[in-house]
């Protein structure tokens, strides 16, 4: 379990107390491991624990291929579960993309692109399309060909792709059920990717040597390191939100230049734009996402193009901008944007955009969508503005430097049990089947976001978790970013370990 914590780089020893121990210091982790030796835990256990939590932004795998060559079947093998959308007929995968997988001990995520829209500008583009977006993000890519049917032209098309983008490549040669398929994964040699894997994604055959493979070429960290670590660079920002909320307008009024082309054409291989703008003295990279366009007549598949790139633009930032426009109801599109954002663990900042179109009774029913449709993200700093004229714009950069603040905070072990402690003794977890279950103690073992494990002497409900979340922003702030809590249970004393 310790493959995934690993530094960058050949050379382990450089930090290697730093990363076994997550962010947890030398002495503050010898101190920590005798608190939970006194309390009973099994002590490879905890560090097991400390060490899961501890991991900083996970490598990202993209999986591209022609339609119905495989490829959400090999992302339900990957990540070991059903999740995404297998249907044979292109055009089934929707709304999520990213997953997170784990293989041999090592953890990473992948990015599906199995939803195809052939109508959009002909499935050439549209492979070209996901492809793009999908390897942008991509610190590795494993390539899905039908050996039985061979390389196409499609395919052809797509290496040339992988080929300009430089990242490392497994050729997976799908659908080969047997001994006598192999002949037909060797003939994709020609593709010129080296080694064509045999792979049978529906029944598993092949996918272990694979994912070994995968590993080989997939980085222990994301190939770029976030500005704050160190290294200066400048602080990436994305900015989300569905098609025409004013991704682009806002991105041209905070550079103070049209940057960015704004129209209403559909689009779906532009080029990404990462623009540098400097904003209150500080430079910052704005990802934009504002290219995919939708038409009614092809709303699915423009839906689903929107949802990959921006899939894409949150995996190589720090903050997620979602912009929301104010003048319309909170669509389910917006909380699912949302939801992208936290699952991927940004800062977040919310900005209503289009703030000087409201009447009185709008902003009414506005607040009212807020509380109902977006609770689950009151912590996030709000801005009210206007990418027209510009309105508000100068507490934009506040509200991301607050984000990324609690984004970066991190409580001190010993601050954390004793907060824990007064927590537990004035509002214990309710009694259930006859038995109290108590938080032992605790530790913060990672930031970027806040990671915490807690021990506990029993099952901690769902409700009491969120109790725990509420108290630690009120006591800490972490204003602007989620908050993973994870919970360890004691094992019985005297119960034999496996």
């Amino acid at each position: 379990m310790n493959d995934h914590i690993q530094p960058e780089g050949s050379d382990a020893s450089a930090g290697a107390h730093e990363h076994d121990h997550g962010a947890l210091g030398d002495a503050e982790y010898a101190e920590f491991m005798e608190l939970a030796v006194e309390e009973g835990f099994d002590l490879a256990d905890v560090e097991g624990a400390i060490e899961e939590a501890g991991h900083g932004p996970l490598p990202v795998l993209a999986v591209v291929g022609r339609p119905n060559v495989g490829k959400s079947t090999l992302v339900n093998r990957i990540i070991g579960r059903r999740e995404a959308v297998v249907e044979d007929k292109p055009g089934v995968t929707r709304d999520r993309v990213t997953y997170e997988a784990e293989w041999a001990g090592r953890r990473f995520k992948v990015v599906d692109t199995g939803g195809w829209e052939q109508d959009v500008l002909g499935i050439d583009a549209s492979v070209a399309a996901q492809a793009e977006y999908a390897i942008d993000a991509a610190d590795a890519v494993v390539f899905v060909v039908d050996a039985k049917v061979g390389a196409t032209d499609t395919d052809e098309a797509v290496v040339r792709l992988l080929r300009k983008a430089g990242k490392p490549v497994v050729l997976c040669a799908n659908k080969v059920d047997g001994p006598s398929g192999e002949a037909d994964a060797a003939y994709l040699w020609s593709l010129g990717l080296g080694e064509p894997y045999p792979v049978s994604a529906l029944h598993g055959r092949g996918t272990g040597d694979m994912l070994d493979q995968v590993l080989e070429v997939l980085p222990e960290a994301p190939r770029e390191t976030f500005g704050g670590a160190g290294i200066g660079g400048p602080r990436r920002i994305a900015l989300i939100g569905r098609p025409n909320v004013g991704k682009s307008s806002l991105l041209n009024k905070v550079a103070n230049e049209e940057r960015v082309v704004v129209n209403e054409l559909a689009g779906t291989t532009r080029d990404p734009v990462d623009e540098l703008i400097e904003l209150g003295g500080v430079t910052w990279k704005f990802v934009d996402t504002a290219g995919i366009r939708k038409r009614v007549h092809l709303q699915q598949g423009a839906d689903y193009y929107a949802s990959l790139r921006t899939a894409a633009a949150v995996e190589k930032a720090e903050v997620a901008v979602i912009l929301i426009d104010a003048s319309e109801s909170i669509s389910v599109q917006d909380q699912r944007i949302v939801t992208m954002a936290v699952e991927a663990g940004r800062a977040i900042v919310i900005a209503y955009n289009k703030w000087d179109t409201l009447d009185e009774e709008r902003r009414y029913y506005l607040e009212r969508e807020i509380e109902t449709e977006l609770g689950q993200v009151a912590w996030a700093p709000r801005v009210n503005v206007s990418a027209r004229t510009g309105r508000h714009m100068e507490k934009l950069v506040p509200a991301i430097e607050t984000a990324l603040a609690g984004w970066e905070t991190r409580v001190p072990t010993g601050r954390l049990n004793a907060f824990l402690g007064e927590l537990v003794a004035a509002h214990p977890h309710p009694v259930r089947g006859g038995k109290q279950p108590r938080i032992l103690f605790g530790t913060q073992a990672g930031t970027k976001p806040p990671r915490f494990v807690l021990f506990a002497s029993g099952f901690i409900e769902a409700g009491y978790r969120r109790f725990i979340e509420r108290r630690l922003r009120e006591e800490f702030g972490f204003e602007g970013t989620p908050i993973h809590i994870s919970v360890r249970v004691r094992e019985k004393r005297g119960a034999k370990k496996k």
